[in-house]
């Protein structure tokens, strides 16, 4: 070296040479030693439990009787911290079959009930009925006498003839002519409040 020049400096060695080689990346995408084993034998279970429990929030849909006798029954479905029941007395016919449908939006902020006849019009005399959410406080809720079906369409049911409060939809007494095919509520849950 000249003397006055400056001394050349080592180049700096980004990657280990070990990390270099092409097999690298296959190894630290799928582990093949013994402890990697385990380790994969912990996480496939865990990643399992995940998808089970974001199909657990899917919409769910469940069948159920409305049974006629004069008697208060009730059904309840839940989707995480949010639950609808639907409670009521029916006189008249035989039992119908009903349905239930609650979910969640994908942003966690509506959760969603629906209680309603698949066949369109129910022949039972309702003496009285209430929905009810658990978890989040009524956006938007209506009644109908007929679902809509094939061609027909919803008749909704007058105002006055039921009462929404904060988290029910309910028969207004003396006014509710007894007629009830569906009822639909969406409601803000507490996510919506931050």
């Amino acid at each position: 070296m000249a003397a006055g020049a400056p001394a050349e400096r080592p180049r700096p060695v980004l990657t280990p040479p070990a990390r270099r080689r092409p097999g690298f990346l296959y190894k630290m995408a799928a582990p093949s030693g013994r402890s990697d084993r385990r380790l994969w034998a912990a996480l496939v279970p865990a990643a399992l439990l995940c998808l089970a429990a974001r199909a657990a929030e899917e919409p769910s849909t469940a069948d159920f009787d409305v049974r006629p006798g004069g008697e208060v029954h009730s059904f309840s479905r839940s989707l995480g911290d949010y639950t609808c029941t639907f409670t009521y007395s029916a006189q008249g016919g035989t039992n119908e079959q009903w349905q239930m449908n609650v979910g969640v939006s994908e942003d966690n902020l509506l959760f969603s009930c629906s209680v309603w006849r698949p066949q369109g019009k129910s022949y039972l005399f309702f003496t009285q009925f209430k929905a009810e959410v658990k978890g989040a406080k009524i956006e938007y809720a209506m009644a109908y006498s007929q679902a809509a079906v094939g061609g027909q369409s919803d008749i909704p049911l007058k105002q006055e003839e039921f009462e929404i409060t904060e988290t029910t939809v309910s028969h207004r007494e003396g006014k509710f002519r007894f007629e009830l095919s569906k009822l639909m509520i969406v409601a803000k849950t507490p996510r919506d409040e931050l």
